[in-house]
C-alpha cells in the first residue's frame, strides 16, 4: 500500500447503488478517502466544494452524462488537472475514443476486476503526485529566476555608485597627484576609502544572503539579546559617533529563540539605517515587546526621521525592491536579507511609519519556552 493512499481523496460517480457500494468498499479498504454520488449534477457540486485527487466516473447516468461532466471539468482551469478514469459497461471502441477525447486518462470496462481497478487508481494517483511535484518545481524555478534577475539588478545598482566614485577619485589622483594640494589628496583618499567600504559592505551582504539561502535547517537557541545588541553597537560605534547619535536601549530583554549571528545582522541593518536615514541628530530607541501567552517577541528600532508614506512602506520588504529616492538608498538588498533571515528563524518583519513621525522597523522571533543558565549568541 502506497503511503500516498492514506491521504488521497477519490470521488466515485455512478447511478447504480450496488456499484457505488462495491467501489467505495474496496477503495476504503485500501485506506483511500472515498466520497460517492449518484449523478453528474451532484458530482459537480461535490467537486466544487472539495476537489478530489481522482474521479471514477460512469458514463450513462440520468441528466448530466459522464462525458458532459468531464468536458465541464476540463473547461474549468481550477479543476481540469484532476485525473478522470471512466468506468462503464460501454465497450465499443467509439465509446472509449470519446472518453479519451473529452479528457479521461483511462477507461475500465464493466464488469471490472477489483485488482485492475486498484492498480489503475494507484498508477494515476502516482502520476498525479509526480505532476504536482513537477509543477511545484517549475514554480520554484520560475520564482528563483525572477528573483535572481531582480537580485542581479539590485546588486549592480548598489555596486555601480561606489565603484564609479572609486574610479573617478583614483583617476583624479593619478592624473593630478603632483599638482594637487595635500588637503585635496587627503579628501580624495577619504572618498576612495569610504566608497571601498560601501562595496565591501555590499559583498558582506551577498555572502550573508548566500549563507541564509544554503542553510536548510537552523539550530534555534535562546538568545542573550542584551549581549547581541551591545556587540551591534560596538560594530557601529564609528557610525554612531560620526552622526552624534543619541541611543536608548532596553534595560531588559525578553528571551527569544534564534541564530545569534543572523539576529545580529538584523540589528546591524536596522540600526545603521536608523542612523543614516533618521533625524539630525539621530535619536534611536532599541526595544522589545512581549506579553504573557504570546508565541513571538517583537524587537524593534525606532528613529526620529522624516517617516515613510504608506506606499513607500509597503514596498520596503518586497524582494530586492528599491525606492527611487535618496532616503531609501541602501534599503533594498539589506531589508530583503533581513526578511529572509526572520522567516528562516520562524518570525516576521514589519515597519510602522508615517510622514513626519519617524519609523519603527521590527522583527519577531519565537519566544523561548525554557531559559537556560547560559544563552547562545552564536
Amino acid at each position: 500500500m502506497s503511503k500516498l493512499a492514506a491521504k488521497e481523496n477519490i470521488l466515485v460517480v455512478d447511478d447504480k447503488p450496488a456499484n457505488l457500494r462495491l467501489l467505495s468498499s474496496m477503495l476504503s479498504a485500501q485506506e483511500y478517502k472515498v466520497r460517492s454520488v449518484i449523478n453528474g449534477a451532484m458530482a459537480w457540486m461535490a467537486i466544487q466544494a472539495a476537489p478530489p485527487d481522482l474521479i471514477l466516473l460512469d458514463i450513462n447516468m440520468p441528466g448530466m452524462s459522464g462525458y458532459e461532466l468531464c468536458e465541464k471539468l476540463k473547461a474549468d482551469a481550477a479543476l481540469r488537472d484532476i485525473p478522470i478514469i471512466f468506468i462503464s459497461a460501454l465497450d465499443e471502441t467509439a465509446d472509449k475514443v470519446r472518453a479519451f477525447t473529452v479528457g479521461g486518462v483511462d477507461y475500465i470496462t464493466k464488469p471490472f476486476q477489483i485488482e485492475e481497478v486498484l492498480a489503475r487508481v494507484a498508477t494515476h494517483l502516482a502520476l498525479r503526485h509526480l505532476q504536482r511535484e513537477q509543477e511545484r518545481q517549475i514554480e520554484e524555478r520560475d520564482k528563483l529566476i525572477a528573483e535572481l534577475d531582480a537580485y542581479a539588478h539590485t546588486v549592480a545598482h548598489d555596486l555601480k555608485n561606489p565603484l564609479t566614485a572609486l574610479v573617478g577619485f583614483s583617476g583624479l589622483l593619478e592624473a593630478r597627484f603632483e599638482r594637487m594640494p595635500p588637503e585635496q589628496i587627503a579628501q580624495n583618499l577619504r572618498a576612495i576609502s569610504r566608497n571601498s567600504q560601501r562595496m565591501a559592505n555590499i559583498i558582506e551582504e551577498l555572502l550573508l544572503l548566500a549563507s541564509v539561502r544554503q542553510m536548510d535547517e537552523v539550530d534555534l537557541r535562546p538568545l542573550a539579546m542584551a549581549e547581541i545588541v551591545m556587540e551591534v553597537q560596538a560594530r557601529l560605534a564609528h557610525l554612531i559617533d560620526s552622526y552624534v547619535a543619541e541611543l536608548v536601549s532596553a534595560e531588559e530583554w525578553p528571551v527569544a529563540c534564534g541564530y545569534g549571528p543572523w539576529v545580529e545582522e538584523i540589528w546591524v541593518n536596522y540600526l545603521s539605517n536608523a542612523l543614516k536615514y533618521g533625524g539630525r541628530p539621530p535619536q534611536v530607541e532599541l526595544g522589545a515587546t512581549w506579553h504573557a501567552g504570546e508565541e513571538h517577541v517583537r524587537f524593534w528600532v525606532r528613529d526620529n526621521g522624516p517617516g515613510l508614506s504608506a506606499e513607500e512602506a509597503s514596498k520596503l520588504f518586497a524582494p530586492f525592491e528599491r525606492l527611487q529616492q535618496a532616503r531609501a538608498e541602501g534599503h533594498g538588498l539589506g531589508l530583503s536579507i533581513v526578511q529572509r533571515i526572520a522567516y528562516k528563524l520562524g518570525g516576521e518583519v514589519y515597519v510602522e511609519s508615517e510622514l513626519g513621525a519617524g519609523s519603527t522597523f521590527g522583527f519577531t522571533l519565537p519566544v523561548s519556552k525554557k531559559v537556560p543558565e547560559e544563552f547562545s549568541h552564536s
